[in-house]
């Protein structure tokens, strides 16, 4: 039976895993401050980044969708696998080699699902890689030379070759200990009436990487006429693998994508290939499906797609009737991207590996160069399909174009393209071409729905929240004081018994510092995910202080917490003398006058030390 990680092992590997390098692999993070980093939450769909990460505390925390955690946390939900695969994968990451208690060191054959896929498509890479090199191969090694690419790009891009037998990958791969039922799970064969069958054989193979650089399938092309199935072969949706999520070359562009703060989007692996062996890096591809809203939420992270930065995606398609469906197909989704989205196609209808090999490399980055805006290209394309030379046809290509302009979200955009279909078409009547838009408008689906705003939050709760998150942050600043603190200070449940963990950690007092240390030793006495999540969002989430004034920004916090807990035992002292009658019972009343006027002075001390010098 497999034992558990040691705790120390798990503390090397957090230690050996930047949370920001980890993270980074799979969004854009750009600095927010007081060395915290922001991007777009992978976790939800959102048009401004609210995911924030602290590399100090080694945390992150989504404002959005209130996901949270460390290293291990993120790796665990980005790449949905349990705690100890998440460890295990980080460790591989780090070169950290594990041990584990009740059974010693456990072998890789051990691992978790997960890994053991990712270990087995590596080995299948390398394989395919190799038999590149063999004289069966050479079909595939022309194609690749007819098509531009030499035996470096093929190393570049770890092309390689399936060879035209019934087993020998499964053969290869069960002979380095994995499974007939791994490799069907996989992707890599198929169930046969005497055991697992190569799924790819006498194919050129590109083999298929997450953003992290890890092969998680691969896209297979026949080499021989007389094979009966599709040109392209790609691997079957799997544990490791699902279409729609999928880019090709989206580990090799990511980094000029952040950094340009652009994509481009072409339709094949040999496409994608020429783009970036000729100068164009930010080139990615789908995998066998169209490009569709899974695709676009990969991107956005990438782009850091917002208001705040400007980027593009930039979408190429042959020129004939077929790219230019695809192009309108883009279209439908353009305006979930912040970022202006672009079209460049080939007016002689070659695509960019073609383009490369008749005019060379300017060629493909002058074609991208050349885009034109998607909005103008959708109603062009439309109205291009009608006579503009009779009335008839002008009216039939403005009725068809009118949905597409009337779709336009932007009102200021919507209005510069109505100019500029009027224009188009020839009708030099604008108002006429509003109203025709305006009457599409009116056909089309409903109005958005309005976004629920959150309700207002307390102010004297935001307060508590600001004190509470200093003792997560920064404890030397709160020390015996925070301590010492009736739980009743706080008015919510969640900051009573956040407190409450602070104390049984040892208390504000007996932390030097809120580094990684201390918020993990929070987590540890936090026994419900609800405060545990608090600590995790206080750990992240900013202080509304400069660095020089924050010693006296937690005397203020301390002063205004205080201050309310004593504002509430006035307003109880108040309302019990209220009920009394001082004939009746004068000692009580005098009694409880009494702690009113000392009350009283005490919330007068607590508003001097509160106020601002």
């Amino acid at each position: 039976m497999a034992g558990r990680i040691r705790d120390v092992d798990i503390a090397l590997v957090r230690e050996r895993s930047p949370i920001a390098d980890v993270i980074g692999e799979h969004i854009q993070l750009r600095g927010a401050g007081g060395g915290n980093l922001k991007g777009l939450c992978p976790f939800h769909d959102e048009k401004s980044p609210s995911f924030n990460v602290t590399p100090e505390r080694g945390m992150y925390f989504c404002f959005g969708c209130s996901e949270g955690g460390d290293v291990i946390t993120f790796v665990e939900k980005i790449e949905h696998l349990s705690f100890s695969e998440a460890v295990e994968r980080l460790a591989a990451r780090a070169g950290i080699h594990l041990q584990y208690e009740q059974g010693g060191y456990v072998p890789r054959r051990d691992h978790g699902e997960r890994a053991r896929l990712i270990e087995a498509h590596r080995a299948a890479a390398a394989f395919y890689a190799e038999k590149l090199l063999v004289p069966e191969a050479a079909a595939g090694r022309k194609f690749l030379s007819e098509r531009g690419f030499e035996r470096a790009d093929a190393e570049l891009f770890g092309v390689g070759y399936a060879p035209n037998e019934w087993e020998a990958l499964s053969r290869h791969l069960m002979g380095r200990g994995f499974t007939a039922d791994e490799l069907v799970k996989g992707g890599l064969a198929k169930e046969g009436r005497r055991g697992p069958i190569d799924r790819f054989r006498g194919r050129l193979i590109w083999p298929i990487r997450d953003a992290t650089g890890d092969v998680i399938g691969f896209g297979a092309r026949k080499l021989n006429d007389a094979d009966d199935g599709p040109k392209y072969l790609n691997t079957p949706d799997s544990p490791l693998y699902k279409k729609s999520q999928v880019l090709y070359g989206i580990d090799l562009a990511k980094r000029e994508i952040s950094k340009r703060s652009q994509a481009v989007i072409v339709e094949g692996y040999t496409d994608v290939m020429a783009c970036h062996l000729a100068g164009v890096p930010t080139a990615v591809a789908t995998c066998g499906t169209s490009f569709g809203e899974e695709h676009i939420k990969i991107l956005r992270r990438f782009l850091l797609d917002q208001a705040e930065f400007s980027g593009e995606v930039i979408f190429t398609f042959d020129g004939d009737a077929a790219g230019q469906k695809a192009a309108l197909r883009a279209f439908a989704d353009e305006q979930k991207f912040v970022t202006q989205t672009y079209v460049a196609v080939q007016s002689d209808g070659l695509d960019p590996c073609d383009l490369r090999i008749k005019q060379g490399d300017a060629a493909v980055r002058d074609l991208i160069a050349s885009r034109e805006p998607l909005f103008q290209f959708a109603i062009r394309s439309t109205i291009h399909r009608y006579d503009l030379r009779s009335n008839e046809g002008k009216l039939a290509a403005l009725d068809a174009a009118a949905p597409i302009v009337a779709g336009i979200k932007d009102g200021g955009l919507r209005k510069r393209y109505a100019i500029d279909l009027d224009r188009w078409l020839g009708l030099m009547d604008e108002q006429f071409v509003v109203q025709r838009i305006a009457a599409a408008a009116n056909v089309q689906q409903g109005r958005p729905r309005r976004e629920a705003r959150p309700a207002p939050v307390d102010p004297n709760v935001r307060v508590e929240g600001e004190l509470l998150k200093l003792a997560v942050q920064r404890p030397a600043l709160l020390g015996p004081r925070f301590d010492a603190l009736d739980p009743q200070a706080f008015t919510t449940p969640e900051h009573v018994a956040l407190h409450q963990v602070v104390v049984a950690a040892g208390g504000a007092a007996s932390a030097a510092h809120g580094g990684r240390e201390w918020v993990d030793r929070l987590l540890e006495h936090a026994h419900d995910d609800a405060t545990r999540g608090l600590v995790t969002r206080f750990a992240v989430e900013p202080i509304h202080a400069d660095v020089e004034t924050e010693q006296r920004y937690g005397i203020e916090l301390m002063a205004r917490v205080e201050g309310l807990a004593v504002q509430r035992a006035i307003a109880q002292v108040k309302s019990r003398l209220e009920r009394l009658n001082p004939v009746e019972e004068p000692d009580l009343h005098r009694r409880l006058f009494g702690e009113l006027l000392g009350l009283e002075r005490q919330r007068k001390t607590l508003r001097e030390s509160a106020t601002t010098d």
